[in-house]
Parts: C-alpha cells; sequence; structure tokens
C-alpha cells in the first residue's frame, strides 16, 4: 500500500530575513500576520496530527515563511525541541525548514542534526546574478551553490525554490535557473511565479510601469519548458504557485498569474500538447479512448475538461480511462 506524506505547516513570516525583497510580503502571502510562540506551535501540531491518520502515513513538521536558521539560535532550539519530542514519540518522521543560502554554515547544519532535520530548502528564486540584484535577495548565485554543497555533504535532502517573471528575468534564464537547481543536487523544488502584492517595492516599480507582471499564457510558457527539466533529472515538484490565502484571493493581489490551481492550468496545457494530434476527422473511427496513468486523469481531461470538450469537436464518444502499468504523462490511444 502506498505510503501518504503529510506535511504540518508552522509558518513563521519574515522572522530573522535581513533583506525585505521587492516581491515579498510573508504575512499576505502566508495569511499569517503573527510569529507563533512555541505554545502555538504545539497547538498547530496537535491539531493536525488530530485529522491525519496514522495507518501508512509519513508525517513531517515544516517551519515555512522566515530564514528559520537566521533567527537567534535559543530560539531555533525552542522550535526544534517541540517538534523532536513528536519524533521522539513516534508522531511524527521528520522536519523541514526553509532559509536563506547565505544562513547555511556547518554548526548550523550540526544543530539541525541534532533535532531530527530532514530537509533544508533554500529560496534561491533565481541562479542569474542580475535578477538577484534587482530583486535586492541580498545573496550571489555562487552563495546558492556553496550552501547546496554544504547541505548535501551533511546528508540532507536539499530543496531549492525558484520564481519566474522576476524584474530582468527571462524565459531563458528561468531554464538556465532550473538547470542549475539540477546540477546543484536538489533533491526537490517549489516553482513561484512572480507576483505583484499590495504594499511591495515591486508594486511601486509595476504602477511607475518599470515592471511589467507575467501574464497567465506566458507563467504557463514559462513552466511547460522547466518543469519537464525537473522531471528527466527525478527532481521532486512539491509545488507550482502561491498557497491560496485570504489576503491572495482579495486586495492583496495588484497583478501577476495567481490562480488556486495552478498546477491544473499548466498540466491542462501540457496534456493538450500530447492529445492535439488525434484532433483530426477520421472518417472510419468515430469514437476515442485515451489510457492515461493513475493521478493524471483530471490533468488529462483538463481544467474545465477543456481537453474533452477539444477532442469532441472530432469525435461522438471521447473517454478517457486509468491503465496502472502507465507512468507520468504517458499514455496510448485506442480510435474505433
Amino acid at each position: 500500500m502506498q505510503i501518504k506524506h503529510f506535511t504540518i505547516p508552522v509558518f513563521i513570516p519574515e522572522l530573522a530575513c535581513p533583506f525585505r525583497c521587492i516581491y515579498c510580503d510573508q504575512h499576505k502571502i502566508s495569511g499569517t500576520g503573527n510569529i507563533p510562540t512555541t505554545s502555538d506551535i504545539k497547538k498547530i501540531i496537535d491539531r493536525n496530527l488530530s485529522t491525519i491518520s496514522n495507518l501508512n502515513t509519513e508525517i513531517e513538521i515544516g517551519f515555512f515563511g522566515g530564514s528559520f536558521t537566521g533567527i537567534p539560535t535559543h530560539q531555533q532550539q525552542a522550535y526544534l525541541e517541540i517538534a523532536h519530542a513528536y519524533i521522539r514519540q513516534g508522531l511524527v518522521k521528520s522536519i523541514r525548514l526553509s532559509t536563506r543560502p547565505d544562513y547555511i554554515s556547518s554548526d548550523i547544519l550540526k544543530l539541525l542534526l541534532k533535532y531530527g532535520v530532514k530537509t533544508i530548502e533554500l529560496g534561491a528564486q533565481s541562479l542569474d546574478d542580475e535578477v538577484l540584484i534587482l530583486s535586492k535577495r541580498g545573496h550571489t548565485s555562487d552563495d546558492v551553490r556553496k550552501a547546496s554543497q554544504l547541505i548535501k555533504s551533511f546528508g540532507f535532502e536539499l530543496g531549492l525554490q525558484m520564481m519566474i517573471g522576476l524584474p530582468g528575468d527571462t524565459k531563458e534564464k528561468s531554464v538556465e535557473t532550473a538547470n542549475k537547481i539540477v546540477a546543484f543536487g536538489a533533491d526537490n523544488t517549489r516553482i513561484y511565479p512572480t507576483i505583484v502584492i499590495k504594499g511591495t517595492y515591486l508594486e511601486q516599480l509595476y504602477n511607475k510601469g518599470d515592471y511589467i507582471a507575467l501574464s497567465m499564457d506566458e507563467s504557463i510558457d514559462i513552466l511547460k519548458v522547466i518543469v519537464p527539466v525537473f522531471e528527466k533529472a527525478n527532481v521532486k515538484i512539491i509545488r507550482i504557485g502561491l498557497h491560496p490565502s485570504e489576503d491572495l484571493q482579495g486586495s492583496a493581489l495588484v497583478a501577476g498569474p495567481y490562480h488556486v490551481s495552478l498546477r491544473e492550468l499548466l498540466e491542462t496545457k501540457l496534456w493538450k500538447d500530447a492529445v492535439s494530434p488525434y484532433c483530426i476527422n477520421l472518417k472510419n473511427h468515430q469514437n476515442i479512448n485515451i489510457f492515461v496513468a493513475e493521478g493524471m486523469y483530471n490533468f488529462a481531461i483538463g481544467y474545465h475538461a477543456e481537453n474533452k470538450k477539444m477532442l469532441e469537436k472530432y469525435y461522438k464518444k471521447v473517454k478517457f480511462l486509468l491503465d496502472t502499468n502507465l507512468n507520468k504523462r504517458d499514455f496510448y490511444v485506442h480510435t474505433y
């Protein structure tokens, strides 16, 4: 039976961030405005655990939103001690956290090992130095490379997060960032299209016309190229697009390719490209069955059944069927 993985998220918005990146407002992104106390963290973990079955599950606690390894050591230890207690009790398997590449050292990594941290995610965002400077990230691409090497040498799983559509970015630079993330040995990644959030410096640039946000079509066009880069290298894509929050679905969003189902939109386009060659009029074949892998059924049909509707212009009956022997986006077609 397949093991289900769960991450219990604990958000610590902007805690220890030494720079305010021009696109960032973690309070609005995470939907969390307060830095949690140790008591808050315990309540968050207990509440989540009460909703998760312990049968065939692997649970981790994730500290997200800030630069975890940049906060005072005693505070890191206080947070980690709470999480580690759940590991000792057998209720949780491991810990993951996100931080900056310039907040990594051997001493920091030794501390994290002690408390059962398994995965470290670095906010690389781009591996083009011009883009990093324009985005006021405060680190270089080489900082990411060095931190990645050190993390891997200690045996941690490495996550490298990237963004597309940052100031100075291009499709070609995004592809190069994806290739470097693979080369740096990342085990997983998250991909975030840049959006303009109210109250950020990026909003000022946008309002002055000095920054043009990606359209949804432009974003999908870039994602269609970089996602296969990661898939070919077996780098797990944990997420595409920001998590929904009340702020982002309200007045905080100024511009940019934000959508609660961005990955589904992307998968719809990837499947559309795959099945489009079958949009032809066949005199002897009026029906079509498309066999797809488990987990790809809804993606193949498409967002709002977009791909099925496209095929129905050419066939009387269109069926999408599962074949458990198929993997990823492999498929085959039967017309009759």
